[in-house]
C-alpha cells in the first residue's frame, strides 16, 4: 500500500472516529436529565406542605358526588379535617321547603332521594331539620327530620341555572316530597334564573386559574427528575400520569398547586427514557383561601424548581416572567381577593368551591 493510501486510510480512520466522538457527546448533552437515585427527596421551606391524602370529599349523603382528584392516601391523625357544615346556601342556591306533618326518619328520606344528585350539570341536594339537634343537615341514618328544603345550584363553570334544569329540579324536589309525605314550595322560576345568570356573570369575570410554565434552558429533564425535584418541595403524585399536587394542610380539601407535564412521556414504555421541555405549574384561585398565600407558594416553587432544574419561568405564550410581571400578578389576585369577599364568596369558601367548579 502506496504511503497516499495509508494516509487517506488514515485521515478516514480519524474522520468516523470524531464522528462516533462528537454522536456520542451530542447524544449524552441532549438526553434528558435524570434522576439521582442517591438523593433523597428533601421538602425545603416553600412547600408548607403535608403528607399524601386522599384528596376528595368524604362520603356523606347528601353532600356534593363531585369527585375531586383523588391522590395517594394515608392516615395521619394530627391532619385538620374541613368544616362539615350544612352545604346549601341560599346565596349561590335555589331553595326549595319541604313541610311534613311528622317526622320522617334518615332511611327513608334516604331511600326518597332520586338515583341522580344532578339537575343538568348542576348539583342538587335534599338537607333535613333534625330534631334532636334543631340543625340542618345533610341526610343520615338513624335520624329524624321534621322538615327538609331541597336546593339547586344557581351556576357552576358550566354556566347558569336555565328554564329547563329549574324545571327538572321542579320534578325532582316534588318527587322527593310525595314520597316523604310533605307539601313543597317553590320560588319563581324566572327571578331564580335572571339570579342565575347575574351570579354566572359574576362569576366569570372573578375567575381566575393562573398557570406558569417552566422550560428547559438547556438539556431536557425526564419524568423522574422533575418527580425528584417537585417531591422536594412537598408535591405528591397525583391520580393522572403526568401530574403532582401540593396538598393542602386540611385533609379533604382541594390540592394547592397542581404541576402537570406530558402524559404520554409519564406513560412511555420506559418513561427515563422521555424527553420534556416544559411543565406547568397551576394555582386556581378560588379554591384556595387567601390566608393560605397560594400566590407566593406558586411563585416561590416556580424560581426554586427553575434555578434547582436550570429552567426559566414563562407564561403560557414563552414569554419570560421577570420580578416586576410577577409582583403585578400578585397585586391583581389582591383585587380579585377583595372582590370575592366583597360579594361574601371568599376563596376557599365552600360556596366559592363551588361555584367555581
Amino acid at each position: 500500500m502506496s504511503p497516499l493510501q495509508l494516509s487517506l486510510a488514515a485521515i478516514g480512520a480519524l474522520t468516523v472516529g470524531a464522528v462516533v466522538v462528537y454522536n456520542y457527546w451530542t447524544a449524552r448533552k441532549n438526553a434528558p436529565r435524570q434522576a439521582d437515585p442517591h438523593r433523597e427527596p428533601m421538602r425545603e421551606s416553600v412547600s408548607h406542605a403535608i403528607e399524601p391524602v386522599l384528596d376528595v370529599d368524604a362520603a356523606v349523603p347528601g353532600q356534593s358526588d363531585q369527585a375531586r382528584e383523588p391522590v395517594l392516601k394515608d392516615t395521619f391523625t394530627h391532619l385538620s379535617q374541613p368544616d362539615r357544615k350544612t352545604q346549601l346556601d341560599a346565596l349561590i342556591d335555589v331553595l326549595a321547603a319541604i313541610e311534613v306533618d311528622q317526622p320522617v326518619s334518615g332511611d327513608a328520606a334516604l331511600a326518597a332521594l332520586p338515583t341522580t344528585r344532578r339537575v343538568g350539570t348542576k348539583l342538587f341536594s335534599v338537607e333535613g331539620f333534625e330534631q334532636a339537634t334543631s340543625q340542618w343537615e345533610a341526610l343520615v341514618p338513624g335520624h329524624r327530620y321534621s322538615a327538609f328544603h331541597a336546593g339547586v345550584q344557581l351556576a357552576n363553570r358550566v354556566g347558569a341555572l336555565n328554564n329547563i334544569e329549574f324545571s327538572e329540579f321542579v320534578v325532582k324536589t316534588q318527587a322527593f316530597a310525595d314520597a316523604v309525605g310533605g307539601g313543597v314550595s317553590f320560588s319563581d322560576m324566572l327571578e331564580e334564573v335572571a339570579r342565575a345568570r347575574e351570579l354566572d356573570q359574576f362569576a366569570s369575570v372573578h375567575d381566575a386559574q393562573l398557570s406558569f410554565t417552566l422550560c428547559a434552558r438547556s438539556a431536557a429533564w425526564s419524568p423522574g427528575y422533575i418527580h425528584q425535584h417537585a417531591a422536594r418541595l412537598g408535591f405528591v403524585p397525583g391520580a393522572i400520569p403526568g401530574r403532582m399536587v401540593l396538598p393542602a394542610a386540611v385533609q379533604g380539601l382541594p390540592p394547592v398547586l397542581s404541576l402537570t407535564f406530558d402524559t404520554h412521556a409519564a406513560m412511555a414504555e420506559d418513561p427515563e427514557l422521555s424527553a420534556i421541555r416544559s411543565f406547568a405549574l397551576s394555582l386556581d384561585v378560588p379554591q384556595t383561601a387567601r390566608q393560605e398565600q397560594p400566590y407566593v407558594r406558586l411563585r416561590e416553587a416556580a424560581v426554586a424548581l427553575a434555578a434547582q432544574m436550570d429552567g426559566v419561568v414563562t407564561d403560557g405564550e414563552g414569554q419570560v416572567l421577570g420580578e416586576a410581571t410577577l409582583d403585578q400578578i400578585g397585586l391583581d389576585l389582591q383585587q380579585l381577593y377583595d372582590a370575592l369577599d366583597a360579594r361574601e364568596l371568599s376563596a376557599g369558601s365552600p360556596q366559592a368551591r363551588r361555584l367555581f367548579s
